[in-house]
């Protein structure tokens, strides 16, 4: 599903594309599943911090066997199930992935579900374990809680046994919130959350708030996070990258933290790797319960992309590739 040129996700196109053979440090993916992520958009419109030359496919994740390797690999061998984080490329049939950027698969995860769970899992626990410091017993913010990483926050901070409050924009998302372990929820188009949060945390405001959405979202969230708290930037799904009043950061001795995960993924691989072991541990312990509410074949990426687009995927979508 190639993007010949920045524009709308309308634009693409279903094409045989020339891909070259794995390079140094790549494995070649059949790929079998992929996951739809806000990035895909982004990346397809030409508005992501990372541009590559077109014609490219999105697609910024995906589970499939390994077809070749290139040369200097050594942990994967023709055959091995994987789930790799490609940046971009996945919506294809085959895909060329950094080995640094794969995992291997256990055998007892679907490739559906391998497809859409790294990203979100990974970038979850990386924001609640290294960066939030979540303890338990602290109070859990999480903005955004029907998406991908919401729902991912949500099961990792009851993990991690947090007392969680989701956010989100109808009752029916709020619902399978509450079915992922959300202690409250909050629904924001009925008014400004901030008191809502103080009430059920007494009023000191909750200690790590998660914020994949940034715009006002952001904004609200500074005046109602406790002493100590910690603000996580995940990203800005609504649009508006916000700036942040440093006297509120001040009164409230409050930290601003950014969550890059998919740089520091490279930076410490190894740290990533047990970050997902625990996370597939959980997995298999029904602690996470990650949810596909769509479905759709690789001709059907731009339908894919509007249905993230329109609000509607609750968890992830994925692509299935036949």
């Amino acid at each position: 599903m190639l993007c010949k040129e920045p524009g709308p996700i309308e634009s693409l196109v279903l094409e045989d594309f020339e891909l070259p053979a794995p390079g140094e440090g790549e494995v070649r993916i059949r790929v079998r599943c992929a996951g739809v992520n806000f990035p895909d958009i982004l990346i397809t419109e030409g508005k992501y911090q990372f541009k590559p030359d077109h014609p490219f496919p999105p697609g910024s994740e995906c589970a499939g066997d390994v077809l070749a390797v290139g040369p200097g690999v050594t942990d994967f061998k023709p055959g091995d199930r994987v789930i790799a984080l490609t940046g971009h490329g996945a919506f294809a049939e085959e895909v060329n992935a950094r080995a640094i950027k794969c995992l291997h698969l256990p055998e007892d995860i679907s490739y559906e579900l391998g497809s859409a769970f790294v990203l979100t899992y990974g970038t979850s626990a990386y924001a609640l374990l290294q960066m939030g410091k979540l303890v338990p017993g602290e109070w859990l913010l999480v903005h955004g809680a029907a998406g991908g990483v919401g729902i991912s926050a949500v099961e990792i901070g009851k993990a991690m046994g947090a007392r969680v409050i989701g956010t989100g924009s109808s009752d029916e998302k709020l619902a399978v919130v509450t079915e992922h372990g959300a202690d409250h929820v909050i629904n924001y188009t009925k008014g400004p959350f901030k008191d809502q949060v103080k009430e059920i945390c007494g009023s000191a405001g909750a200690d790590v708030i998660y914020d994949p959405v940034g715009g006002d979202v952001f904004d609200e969230s500074l005046r109602c996070i406790n002493w100590d708290g910690r603000l996580l930037v995940i990203g800005f799904a609504s649009g508006r990258i916000p700036q942040a009043p440093a006297n509120l950061a001040l009164l409230k001795n409050c930290s601003i933290v950014g969550v890059f995960w998919g740089a520091w993924t490279e930076r410490n691989p190894d740290l990533h790797r047990k970050n997902m072991d625990i996370m597939f541990e959980w997995l298999r312990e029904r602690k996470l319960r990650p949810n596909i509410s769509h479905r759709f074949p690789l001709a059907e990426v731009p339908a894919a992309l509007n249905v993230l687009v329109e609000r509607k995927v609750v968890g992830k979508a994925v692509i299935t590739v036949d």
